[in-house]
């Protein structure tokens, strides 16, 4: 992704805007708990200790976040149950796993309704105000959760440890390292793989072993839990959009003066700017250096190629789209234009 000179200035501006209002915050003091599964060095890992911070220095000191990373408090799930009984004030999930939640989150799921391509229009319909925005926090505030940010992910890859990968049709055959999302077992079955769904934390074995021999996840993932160890080829084929949103719970997050939601609400906007125009475009580039450098050969996936991945894939896109509310999807699907 391009770093746009302009969106760099406008966090500038209101980081140094936030600066001067800090002495304004007059707010109660107030502790919370944030807890999500990124490890250190991640760009995700990033996007909420800048959160932290943010919070931290526009009111003074006066409000905090105490940070715990890296699945410390246990998964994606047991992070968001925590948040909606009310022990953890804001738990972070995998958009994938808060389809376990309410499957309207399964809309992120759907292969190739979002392209990188697109990249700056969805960020703009999920920015507080904007009508997909308003549907997702709905969707979150029936389930007892109030969306804070909506961290990036990124887009996944296909990657395999003897095949040279290129279109579709090079997936046929392979046992393929998925999720236990029904979409994403779908998807490999119509490229023609074996799906195997396995635990994250497993993958660098199985693949070690044998046991599989492929998998689709995002270069910097992957890079950080030394796979690439086991690869040997990829294929820029970004057929699955994912982002780690925080959800604080819905009645802590009512209990809270107004001034101290606007806060709140102002640094998740500047943090998640950061990882999206610094952060991560600097993790991807590493990633995707340290995997070449470690000699895995990199296929930039033609437009011919792209369109014969989302031909072979939508019979997927149309299956599960069905089952989503209409709305959503079409609110997804305005944003890749």
């Amino acid at each position: 992704m391009k770093i746009k000179p302009f969106i760099l200035s406008s966090v500038v501006l209101a980081m140094s805007v936030s600066t001067a209002a800090v002495a304004d915050y007059s707010g109660p003091k107030i502790k919370m708990k944030l807890a999500h599964p990124a490890p250190p060095g991640s760009h995700i890992t990033v996007a909420y200790k800048k959160f932290a911070d943010l919070v931290k220095e526009k009111s003074d000191g006066r409000i905090k976040v105490q940070l715990f990373p890296g699945s410390v408090l246990g998964s994606d799930r047991v992070m968001i149950e925590g948040a909606q009984r009310g022990t953890l004030e804001i738990g972070v999930s995998s958009t994938p796993n808060l389809a376990s939640f309410t499957p309207l989150y399964q809309v992120f799921d759907l292969p190739y309704i979002t392209s990188p391509k697109y990249q700056e229009n969805l960020y703009r319909a999920l920015d507080k105000g904007a009508p997909l925005n308003s549907y997702l926090e709905k969707v979150a505030n029936d389930i007892g959760l109030q969306p804070i940010m909506y961290a990036e992910y990124g887009y996944r890859n296909f990657v395999s440890k003897d095949r040279p990968l290129n279109g579709p049709g090079s997936l046929s055959g392979l046992k393929m390292r998925t999720t236990d999302s029904p979409v994403d077992v779908a998807v490999a079955k119509a490229l023609g793989a074996n799906p195997a769904p396995i635990a994250w934390g497993e993958v660098y074995t199985a693949l070690q072993q044998g046991t599989i021999d492929a998998e689709g996840n995002t270069f910097d993932l992957m890079y950080g839990a030394k796979h690439h160890e086991n690869l040997k080829y990829a294929v820029t084929s970004a057929h699955n959009y994912g982002m780690q949103v925080a959800m604080a719970n819905k009645k802590w997050w009512d209990s809270l003066p107004e001034e101290a939601q606007q806060l709140i609400d102002e640094a998740s906007q500047e943090a998640v700017t950061y990882q999206r125009t610094v952060a991560y475009p600097e993790d991807q580039k590493k990633a995707r250096q340290g995997m070449i450098e470690a000699g895995v050969v990199i296929h930039e996936t033609t437009e011919e190629e792209m369109a014969q991945y989302r031909e072979a894939t939508k019979p997927v896109f149309d299956e599960f789209a069905a089952k989503l509310p209409a709305e959503l999807v079409k609110l997804v699907q305005d944003t890749q234009q």
